[in-house]
C-alpha cells in the first residue's frame, strides 16, 4: 500500500509543472479572448511616415536659438532663408522642446487655419499660458474658446465701432497729438512709445474705464509693458474714400511689417498634404511672414508699394491669422492706424531724428524707439466726428 501511494505520489509530481503550465496557458488564452485581444502573430513593421525633410538640431533645444535670432522685420531671417533654400518652404525642425514642422507655404498656412479643432487646434509654449493665464483666449480650445470668442466679436460688433469706438478712436488721437509740441515749437521724442501709448490708453479706457495721464492708468501701463516683455470692417471702407485709399497703405504696412510673425498649432490628426505625412502630435508653426515677403507672391515683396492693393487682397494675405481664430480685434486696429495717420498727415509734418530699424526680437520693436522730430503745421484741419470736434 505505502508503495503505491509513493508511486502515485511521484507520478503526481512529475506531472505537476505540465498541468500549471496548461492551466496557466488557458487563462491567458481566456483572458486574452475577453480583453478582445488578435491571435498571436509576428507583429508586421509599420510603413515610416514621409517626414518633410529637415534635421532636428541639438539635443533638448533644438533650433530654437536659431529660430528667434533677431533680424530686420522686413525679412525673414537668415534662418529661415537657410532652412527655405536647403529643404523647400515645408521642413521639419525642433522647436521650444517639440518636434515641429515648419511652414513657409500660403497653401498649408490657409489649410492649417481654415482646419482648426478638426486637424489642428492652438498650442502655444507652457511659458506663455502661464503668463496670460489659461482663461485667455490666445489659449483655449473648443468650446471655452468659442464663447470667450464671442464675447469679444460683440464688444468689437460693427455697430459699436462706428457707434462707440470710432469716436473714441479720434478723442485720443487727438489727445495724443495735441500734446507733443505747441503750435510754434517743435519736439523730438519716440514715436515707438507714443504708439503704444495711444493704443494702451485707448483700450484702458474702453474696457476698464482708466483716464489717461492719471497715475493709475500710468501704473498700469508699466505693468503691461513688463508683462509683454515675459511673453516670448468699419464703416468707411468704401472705394474711393479717405479710409478705402488708406487702408492700401495699411495693408502693405501689415504685411511688411509682420507684427504676428507665426503662429503655434498641434496636429491632432495624421495629416497628408502635399506628398509629407505629418503625425499626430507633432507640432507645426504657419509662418506668416514668410509668406508676406514670398517673390512668387508679391513682385518685390521688400518694397514698400501700396499700390499693389488695387485689386482685390490676395488669399495669402494673412496679417491677422485666419479661420476660427481670426483676431477679434483686427477691424479697430485698422480704425486706429487709419484715424492716426488721417490726422497725422493733416496737422503735422515730421521726419526721421536719426536712423532706426524695425528688429524682430521676436517680437517687432526699434531698438532706438524710433526717434522722429516733429512740427506742427498751422491750424487743425479735419475732424471726422462730431463728438471729438473742438
Amino acid at each position: 500500500m505505502g508503495a503505491m501511494m509513493a508511486s502515485i505520489t511521484s507520478e503526481v509530481l512529475f506531472f505537476l509543472p505540465f498541468i500549471l503550465l496548461a492551466l496557466l496557458t488557458f487563462y491567458t488564452a481566456t483572458v486574452a479572448q475577453c480583453h478582445g485581444a488578435r491571435r498571436w502573430r509576428r507583429p508586421t513593421k509599420k510603413k515610416r511616415p514621409n517626414l518633410p525633410p529637415g534635421a532636428p538640431g541639438w539635443p533638448l533645444v533644438g533650433e530654437t536659438f536659431g529660430y528667434l535670432r533677431p533680424h530686420p522685420a522686413t525679412s525673414v531671417g537668415r534662418f529661415m532663408e537657410q532652412h527655405v533654400a536647403r529643404y523647400g518652404k515645408i521642413y521639419r525642425s525642433s522647436l521650444f522642446g517639440e518636434r515641429t514642422v515648419v511652414s513657409a507655404d500660403a497653401g498649408l498656412n490657409r489649410y492649417i487655419l481654415q482646419n482648426e479643432g478638426r486637424l489642428f487646434e492652438c498650442s502655444y509654449p507652457r511659458s506663455i499660458g502661464g503668463i496670460l493665464g489659461k482663461w485667455s483666449m490666445l489659449v483655449l480650445v473648443g468650446d471655452a474658446h468659442r464663447e470667450m470668442r464671442a464675447i469679444s466679436l460683440n464688444f468689437l460688433s460693427s455697430v459699436r465701432l462706428r457707434a462707440v469706438l470710432l469716436p473714441e478712436v479720434e478723442r485720443h488721437t487727438l489727445l495724443v497729438l495735441r500734446s507733443w509740441c505747441p503750435p510754434s515749437g517743435g519736439a523730438c521724442f519716440s514715436a515707438q512709445h507714443e504708439a503704444k501709448k495711444f493704443t494702451f490708453n485707448l483700450m484702458a479706457k474702453n474696457i476698464m474705464s482708466m483716464d489717461p495721464g492719471e497715475e493709475e492708468t500710468e501704473r498700469l501701463r508699466l505693468e503691461y509693458i513688463t508683462f509683454m516683455k515675459g511673453v516670448v470692417s468699419a464703416p468707411l471702407n468704401f472705394p474711393g474714400t479717405a479710409y478705402w485709399k488708406a487702408l492700401k497703405v495699411i495693408n502693405e504696412t501689415l504685411r511688411l511689417g509682420n507684427v504676428v510673425r507665426f503662429l503655434h498649432r498641434k496636429v491632432i490628426r495624421d495629416v497628408h498634404y502635399n506628398g509629407y505625412d505629418i503625425p499626430r502630435g507633432w507640432k507645426i508653426l504657419p509662418v506668416l511672414a514668410a509668406v508676406h515677403l514670398d517673390s512668387s507672391l508679391y513682385e518685390d515683396p521688400n518694397q514698400f508699394n501700396p499700390w499693389r492693393w488695387k485689386s482685390n487682397e490676395p488669399s495669402s494675405f494673412m496679417p491677422y491669422g485666419g479661420g476660427p481664430r481670426l483676431c477679434a480685434g483686427s477691424e479697430l486696429a485698422k480704425l486706429e492706424i487709419a484715424i492716426f495717420l488721417h490726422h497725422l498727415v493733416l496737422n503735422f509734418r515730421w521726419e526721421l531724428a536719426e536712423p532706426d530699424q524695425a528688429f524682430v526680437y521676436p517680437f517687432v520693436d526699434f531698438p532706438k524707439g524710433l526717434p522722429i522730430r516733429v512740427q506742427r503745421i498751422a491750424g487743425e484741419h479735419s475732424v471726422l466726428t462730431e463728438s471729438t470736434a473742438m
